[in-house]
């Protein structure tokens, strides 16, 4: 159990560190950064590359941006099997509203109990 802590720690560490990179080294914005890590996650997962990651690195692979990518193309892959080209728009969201969902809901509740600095 510690080797499988262990390894989700030093997985996800490594996505953050090319995240960081990009920003530091590459002086990419935070949007371009983002948008870059959920392509190379659709990428990897497209290529059935993500899926043993996930297996080998748990929370470590599924927690950063690069899962949401793999997520919208798992779900195309699979609605796109069952009802063509339609699914490959339906199955993107279908997998992901829940993250995308909580995420305007959380971003609403943010704005309305902080001040923004801009």
């Amino acid at each position: 159990m510690l080797a499988m802590f262990f390894w989700a720690f030093i997985i996800g560490g490594l996505i953050c560190v090319v995240g960081q990179l990009m920003f530091d080294v590459g002086r990419m914005t935070p949007g371009h950064t983002m948008s870059t890590l959920v392509v190379v996650g659709a990428i990897l997962g497209g290529f059935g590359v993500y899926e043993p990651l996930i297996d080998f690195a748990g929370a470590g692979a599924t927690i950063p941006i690069t899962s949401f990518g793999n997520s919208l193309v798992n779900g195309a892959l699979q609605e796109a099997d069952q009802h063509g080209l339609v699914g490959v728009l339906t199955g993107m969201f279908e997998i992901t509203s829940s993250g995308i969902s909580a995420a305007v809901v959380f971003s609403f509740i943010g704005a309305l109990l902080f001040k923004s600095k801009g």
